[in-house]
């Protein structure tokens, strides 16, 4: 999401700090070699829900409400990225919930910007409360168990932030990630500073490895060796900016983020979404499976059988895409929209199968 959020730093600086809280880039990493089994979709009710133990700094404990900090600690622990840098979002963005500015508890910013983790209600899923289960397209969701996604809802928010991070590359890679969930390196800085105060270490450590009960996995295992290195180059681009025309390796466009990740394994397939449609083998829904393209009735150009925009399945439900210029960087995102058209095997081509063929006796 685009965001260009001033809100209070550390604990000194007063909620007037916050005037420019609006423009939080809320989008979900570079995860080489191989492909990355992140976390991310609804909880189960199997999850565990121990709060991770690392101790707090007295600075975290005098800062940070009681209940918001059990919160950070708890969904940190249940999707598998540190607490203290949950916190420290919520600290940047809202004072851990304490600023009255627009759009904090009802309403949005000028940005769209919602909530105590200011997710833009696209981001969300399309409006600040959202019944759970659904289908939608955002990291809404209900950290409360009370069936609800609602944006303003601290459980929601925190939980819904923690996927976010998870997505796009911590604990591992936490700036990067910070770095997706605000463009800005200044920002990456600020959030890291705090969250180091936090931490009775001093330190951004490696949490506990998250309870594989709480989400389906991110990144489902690739189905062969050449899918596997389509989907690892195409992940390693999230974070980039979207440039109609582009075909990296700074920015894409949505067909050139797919015909790159292609042509890096030697496939040569269409550069467009118009060309790659008819191109791949049809399949029904329900069957798609990772390196599959998912096609949408959106984008400049587009009709009932003449999609403009498209997707790379990762997962059941999950895409990674490039979607417009105001969309936020490259992303995981849902691919269960309303302007969904179908889905296509682009391996399944014989020209495509004539080409991996040749790959195999050449590594021979």
């Amino acid at each position: 999401m685009n965001a260009s959020s001033r809100t209070r730093v550390g604990i000194a600086v007063g909620v007037a700090g916050l005037l420019l809280l609006g423009l939080i880039i809320v989008s979900p990493m570079l995860m080489m070699p191989g492909i990355p089994s992140f976390i991310g979709t609804n909880p189960t009710t199997d999850c565990e829900d121990d709060v991770q133990t690392e101790e707090v700094s007295d600075s975290a404990a005098s800062d940070i409400p009681p209940d918001l900090l059990e919160l950070y600690k708890k969904h940190g622990k249940k999707i598998g990225v540190q607490w203290n840098v949950l916190a420290a979002v919520g600290k940047r963005e809202t004072d851990h919930f304490r600023s009255n500015l627009p759009g904090v508890k009802s309403g949005t910013n000028y940005a769209g910007a919602a909530g105590p983790m200011q997710f833009l209600i696209s981001t969300w899923g399309g409006k600040a409360r959202i019944p759970i289960p659904s289908q939608f397209n955002g990291y809404a969701s209900d950290g409360d168990g009370d069936g609800v996604a609602d944006v303003y809802n601290p459980a929601d928010a925190i939980l819904g932030a923690a996927r976010m991070l998870k997505r796009n590359g911590a604990p591992e890679n936490v700036r990067r990630a910070l770095f997706v969930y605000n463009r800005a390196w200044w920002y990456v800085d600020q959030v890291e500073a705090i969250a180091k105060k936090y931490a009775k270490s001093g330190d951004v450590k490696l949490p506990p490895q998250a309870d594989p009960n709480c989400d389906e996995p991110l990144v489902q295992a690739a189905p062969s060796d050449v899918v596997a290195k389509i989907l690892a180059y195409a992940l390693a681009q999230r974070g980039k900016p979207y440039l109609w025309g582009g075909t990296g390796p700074d920015a894409f466009d949505c067909s050139g983020i797919i015909y790159m990740a292609y042509r890096n394994v030697g496939l040569d397939i269409p550069r467009t979404t118009f060309g790659q449609w008819p191109f791949g083998v049809k399949i029904e829904a329900g069957t798609e499976q990772p390196g599959d393209l998912v096609f949408f009735n959106a984008g400049p150009g587009t009709g009932p059988n003449n999609p403009g925009h498209v997707g790379m399945v990762v997962s059941k439900g999950k895409m990674i895409e490039a979607r417009c210029r105001l969309c936020g960087p490259i992303k995981v995102t849902s691919y269960r929209r309303d302007s969904l058209m179908g889905f296509t095997r682009p391996l399944q081509n014989p020209a495509v199968l004539e080409q991996v063929k040749k790959l195999e006796n050449a590594a021979l």
